[in-house]
């Protein structure tokens, strides 16, 4: 197994880490992902802000909390990592999780086994807008001085346009 940062790193998907960034924020999130410029994916993260206020020789100390949700936090300017507590129980149950509402893949416009959706064609007709009459400008005959299509079989052979051959010919 490789030493590398990126392996010892790892071990700390899913779990819950307190980050310190160069301009004094703290941030505390679920430690998704990172790539191989230490850029740090984390989700459900709150950001902690340490306010100084001085008053004749009496400093107090506010935090601000603000929750961020899903964010990319630059490799750049992360400081330290600690970890704030393990990944979650059942392994990997956050995952597979969605939001709200359900997402069914159905592929390639397809309804299998079923009425398809308002204003879609049944299966196999025509596409919208395309019916079974022609439609002027779309196919039939080539207009005068234009040649006529190869035959099938044909395409792509033959001589070339003149002054495209091997060689001289300019």
């Amino acid at each position: 197994m490789p030493s590398g940062k990126g392996s010892k790193l790892l071990r700390y998907v899913e779990h819950r880490l307190r980050i310190s960034l160069v301009d004094n924020r703290t941030i505390v999130g679920t430690f998704l992902a990172f790539d191989k410029h230490l850029n740090l994916v984390l989700v459900d993260a709150e950001e902690f802000r340490t306010l100084n206020k001085s008053r004749a020789a009496i400093l107090e100390e506010l935090t601000e909390k603000r929750s961020l949700g899903l964010i990319i936090l630059r490799g750049e300017n992360v400081v330290s990592m600690a970890v704030e507590g393990p990944p979650p129980p059942g392994g990997k149950a956050r995952a597979n999780a969605g939001g709200p509402g359900v997402a069914r893949g159905v592929g390639r416009g397809r309804v299998p086994g079923g009425a398809p959706p308002p204003g879609m064609p049944p299966v196999g007709g025509a596409p919208m807008g395309l019916g079974a009459a022609p439609v002027h400008g779309v196919g039939g005959m080539a207009p005068p001085g234009m040649p006529p299509p190869p035959p099938p079989g044909m395409m792509g052979r033959g001589m070339p346009p003149p002054g495209m051959g091997r060689g001289g010919g300019y």
